[in-house]
C-alpha cells in the first residue's frame, strides 16, 4: 500500500476546504507553487502543521482572503520581457491591422500593468481605437488596483527601460502623471479596458477574440489543468488568432500542440490555424 505523506494529505483536505467553502478551486496547481506558498503562511501566522489553517479557513473570512492572495499569481510589470513586446510589434500587430475591429483577452492580469503596456503598444501602432481590451483574474483586489491603475513610481525607472527596449515610441512618461510617491496612468488607456473576474480553473469561455495573453500562468498549473486552459483559450480564439505565452511556457506536449503554428519560437506566440 502505498502511503502519502501526511502533509500532502493535509494540503489536499485544505484546498478541497476553500474550494467547497469559497469557490477558488486549486486542487490542480502545481504542488510546489501551493506548498510554498502555504510554507510561507505559516511562517507568518505561527501554525506548527498545515491542517491548523483548515479551520481557520472555515471559520475566518479575513484568514481566508489573506490565503486567497497568498495563492493567486500576481507577478507582473510593465512592459516585461521587452524582447515580448517587441515581437508583438513586428509579427502580430500586421495581423491585428487586418481587423475592423480587434479583441484582446488578457487572461490572469494581475494587478493590470500588462494590460496597460498593451494599451500604450496599440495607441502607438493607431489600432487602440478599434481595440477592446478583457483583461480578467479572479483576484478581486488585484483587479481593483488595476483599475485604478495607480502605481508606485518606485518602479517607473525599469518601467521606462523596459518600454524603451520594447520599440517604444514616445517618452514612457507621457501616458501616466506624477502623484507624490505615486504615478496613476492616462485615462486615454483606460477607456478600452474591460476589467473582469474570470477564473480560469472554474469559468468557460469568456469572449471571441483576435489575441490572448496568459504568460507565465500556466506554470503553476498541473498537467491536466493546463490543457483544461488550454482547451478553453483554443474555443475563445478565431481562426487565425495568436496566441501569447510566457518564456517558460510551451504548447509542446499538450492536447494542441497541431492547433497553432509557431510566430515567434523563443517568444512563445503562435498563430491558431485556420
Amino acid at each position: 500500500m502505498i502511503h502519502k505523506d501526511t502533509s500532502d494529505i493535509e494540503i489536499s483536505l485544505l484546498l478541497e476546504a476553500i474550494f467547497q467553502k469559497y469557490g477558488y478551486d486549486f486542487r490542480q496547481y502545481s504542488q510546489a507553487h501551493i506548498r510554498r506558498r502555504l510554507m510561507n503562511r505559516m511562517k507568518m501566522t505561527g501554525f506548527e502543521y498545515i491542517s491548523q489553517m483548515q479551520s481557520e479557513v472555515l471559520n475566518d473570512e479575513l484568514f481566508a482572503s489573506k490565503l486567497l492572495q497568498d495563492l493567486s499569481i500576481t507577478v507582473t510589470e510593465m512592459f516585461r520581457d521587452p524582447a515580448f513586446y517587441k515581437s508583438l510589434r513586428e509579427k502580430v500587430i500586421p495581423i491585428l491591422k487586418t481587423y475592423p475591429f480587434i479583441k484582446i483577452w488578457h487572461a490572469g492580469c494581475a494587478t493590470g500593468e500588462e494590460a496597460y503596456s498593451m494599451a500604450i503598444l496599440l495607441q502607438e501602432e493607431g489600432l487602440y481605437d478599434r481595440t477592446t481590451i478583457y483583461a480578467t483574474d479572479f483576484n478581486q483586489l488585484a483587479l481593483n488596483q488595476a483599475k485604478e491603475g495607480i502605481f508606485s513610481n518606485k518602479m517607473i525607472k525599469e518601467y521606462s527601460v523596459n518600454y524603451q527596449l520594447s520599440g517604444g515610441k514616445d517618452s514612457f512618461s507621457s501616458y501616466y502623471t506624477s502623484n507624490y510617491d505615486n504615478v496613476i496612468m492616462n485615462q486615454s488607456l483606460k477607456k478600452n479596458i474591460v476589467w473582469a473576474n474570470h477564473n480560469l480553473v472554474t469559468d468557460s469561455v469568456f469572449a471571441e477574440v483576435n489575441l490572448i495573453l496568459c504568460r507565465n500562468v500556466l506554470i503553476y498549473f498541473d498537467k491536466d489543468l493546463q490543457n483544461k486552459v488550454q482547451e478553453l483559450f483554443n474555443n475563445s480564439l478565431i481562426n487565425g488568432g495568436v496566441l501569447c505565452l510566457g518564456s517558460k511556457e510551451s504548447l509542446c506536449y499538450t492536447d494542441f500542440q497541431e492547433e497553432y503554428i509557431e510566430l515567434d519560437k523563443y517568444q512563445r506566440i503562435y498563430k491558431k490555424r485556420y
